[in-house]
């Protein structure tokens, strides 16, 4: 009789204790509403970090004060103050090998009150500093991944690529070295192959001709080794788009917002008539913008955008014909 009495006790326990476990998240919710509500008026809340109070916005009741301030125990009033007195290090990054949560010694042989060091410490500093570099680039893989993202950096720079893109790049070329891509090819022929699909995939291309001006590396190099890695990696790097060479080619030559939304409009004609298929991007869309100037009465020659382009002024007046005669035949005929 007893054992019946324990099972059903046991039994009523269990069934009941969702009901209690519901109870309870209604509670802990309709408390959550009221947090969010003033208790007089309803009205919304507002917080006052600079007294640490919680304020009804309608009738100035006090909800709340005393309020724990999370943030620094100190201020800064621009960016350089704020860098020197944060006690935190820069976040993660893949431009670096070690991903930048290694130490790095100053190179400034001074202490921590700005007094000059003495020449024995000088001498120790020397040989921790030596001894640092080789410890943070323990093997080779790590000195060829180090050689290659600061390689990735400077010709990122000189293009003028974004940050995404170097991130990007980098991040290809690690896979690529994780994947043992590069025996039999050299470091600065993936690292140029990689910042190119990255600029690709980022909707930023760069031509060939401009990537070979800043690499160590020839174009036939670089295209082998480009078309190796993609299909190696199986990237998914789609046809550049004549399109996202125009912002650029206009911004070096000072055109108005009017000539590039007609050269923009110019090349989607284009891609309408199946103009596009098989020619240069980058010739179209200087082709694009020099017609786009003609078109709006802006003083560009062809050897302006010859230069600024990196196409010669034959591949322009060739496409540039093109797209007129789809834009309006009579008037190619005319230019003509």
């Amino acid at each position: 009789m007893s054992d019946t009495r324990t099972r059903d006790h046991v039994a009523e326990r269990t069934e009941s204790q969702p009901e209690n476990q519901q109870t309870d998240e209604r509670a802990s919710e309709q408390t959550e509403d009221e947090q969010q509500v003033c208790p007089e008026c309803s009205g919304p809340l507002i917080s006052d970090e600079a007294r640490g109070e919680t304020v009804c916005a309608d009738c100035g009741l006090v909800v709340d004060e005393d309020s724990i301030d999370r943030g620094p125990e100190w201020r800064a009033f621009d960016s350089a103050e704020r860098d020197r007195k944060s006690r935190v290090g820069a976040p993660t990054t893949n431009l670096m090998h070690d991903k930048g949560l290694s130490t790095n010694i100053g190179w400034q042989n001074k202490d921590a009150y700005g007094n000059s060091l003495s020449s024995r410490q000088r001498e120790q500093m020397q040989r921790l500093r030596t001894w640092n570099e080789r410890f943070r680039t323990r093997d080779s893989k790590e000195r060829n991944l180090k050689q290659a993202l600061g390689e990735i950096d400077r010709m990122a720079s000189a293009l003028g690529l974004p940050e995404n893109v170097r991130e990007t790049a980098s991040v290809i070329y690690r896979r690529a070295l994780d994947e043992d891509l590069l025996p039999g090819r050299s470091i600065e022929g993936v690292a140029t192959a990689s910042l190119y699909a990255a600029a690709r995939q980022a909707g930023t291309p760069r031509s060939l001709d401009e990537i070979e001006r800043v690499s160590r590396v020839d174009k036939m190099e670089l295209t082998r080794t480009y078309r190796y890695v993609v299909r190696e990696l199986k990237l998914e790097v789609e046809p550049a788009d004549p399109e996202q060479y125009v912002p650029r080619f206009a911004s070096d030559l000072d055109l108005s917002d009017e000539a590039e939304r007609t050269a923009r409009e110019l090349l989607r004609k284009a891609k309408r008539a199946a103009i596009h298929s098989g020619k240069s991007p980058v010739g179209l869309a200087a082709a694009a913008v020099y017609a786009a100037a003609l078109l709006t009465n802006e003083k560009v020659t062809q050897s302006e955008v010859s230069e600024v382009a990196d196409v010669s002024e034959v591949t322009i007046r060739n496409r540039y014909k093109e797209l007129l005669e789809v834009e309006d035949p009579d008037e190619a005929g005319a230019v003509a």
